[in-house]
């Protein structure tokens, strides 16, 4: 796997927990344990779910940002649930917080058509599971509505709820089994029916080797896109040096690895 042995290849993979994007959506495809999973964290009763779209990708605008969702889930109510895993404490403290406004707005765009009324828009929850304190105020569920910031008893009403699990925080005030589940993304034992579940799901997915091969092939096309991302912003940086007279593209060539001439067209440099 280009570069890498078949002993770091299982290695990767024999690690894997539910806490990675992958195994999270293989498990979340089990009706009953996504169904069990919103429950939990709303406290609430679903008759049925329609199947779970796993990654499905939306795109608002030809020109836009297209965006995929991890866990895309409809209930027999209309109301749409959209449920992610999230590793990556950001620096930026709103990064999270504008991605749950970005995939609100795509969920949106996705059901309403051209000329519907506004009222056609459904209830929405999206929920981040994060492995981080996405606040830091050492809770372990955060929960977000539109309300009146001179009476915060009266909600906008516009059906949109916004919530951020934390498996860092304390678990005060939050569901035995919800509070098991944290603890399991922590890396504790599964304890409790429901996590024990999830956790029998997990090992199933990963004794199965078609998945095995589809999650390696994954695994090697992300590193393949970080590399490369990681190389054009490599020649960005040469290329801006040139530009700004503090590197000679004979010196900026010979970093990139190639001939000036190859590096005046990867950079796209006019002749002066």
């Amino acid at each position: 796997m280009e570069g890498m042995t078949r002993r770091e290849v299982n290695k990767i993979w024999e690690n894997l927990t539910i806490a990675d994007n992958f195994i999270f959506q293989k498990v979340m495809r089990k009706k009953r344990l996504c169904k069990r999973l919103i429950e939990q964290i709303l406290r609430i009763k679903i008759r049925k779910i329609m199947f779970p779209e796993t990654e499905k990708d939306i795109h608002i605008r030809r020109d836009s940002k297209s965006g995929r969702l991890d866990v895309y889930v409809e209930d027999d109510k209309g109301t749409l649930y959209d449920i992610e895993m999230q590793t990556t404490d950001y620096a930026d403290p709103a990064e999270l917080p504008k991605r749950t406004r970005y995939y609100q707005a795509m969920m949106d765009m996705d059901v309403l058509n051209k000329g519907e009324f506004y009222t056609k828009l459904r209830k929405t929850y999206i929920i981040f599971i994060c492995t981080f304190d996405p606040f830091d105020r050492d809770l372990s569920q955060y929960i977000f509505r539109e309300t009146c910031a001179e009476d915060a008893t009266l909600e906008m009403g516009d059906e949109t709820t916004k919530i951020f699990l934390s498996s860092k925080g304390r678990r005060e005030g939050i569901d035995s089994d919800l509070a098991a589940f944290l603890d399991y993304i922590e890396g504790k034992a599964p304890k409790g029916k429901f996590t024990e579940t999830i956790a029998d799901a997990v090992e199933v997915a990963k004794e199965n080797k078609e998945m095995k091969v589809e999650y390696m092939t994954y695994y090697m096309e992300l590193r393949r896109s970080e590399e490369r991302g990681m190389e054009k912003g490599r020649m960005e940086a040469l290329k801006s040096l040139v530009v700004s007279k503090l590197l000679s593209l004979k010196d900026a060539a010979a970093a990139a690895g190639m001939s000036e001439e190859a590096f005046k067209k990867v950079a796209d440099l006019r002749q002066d």
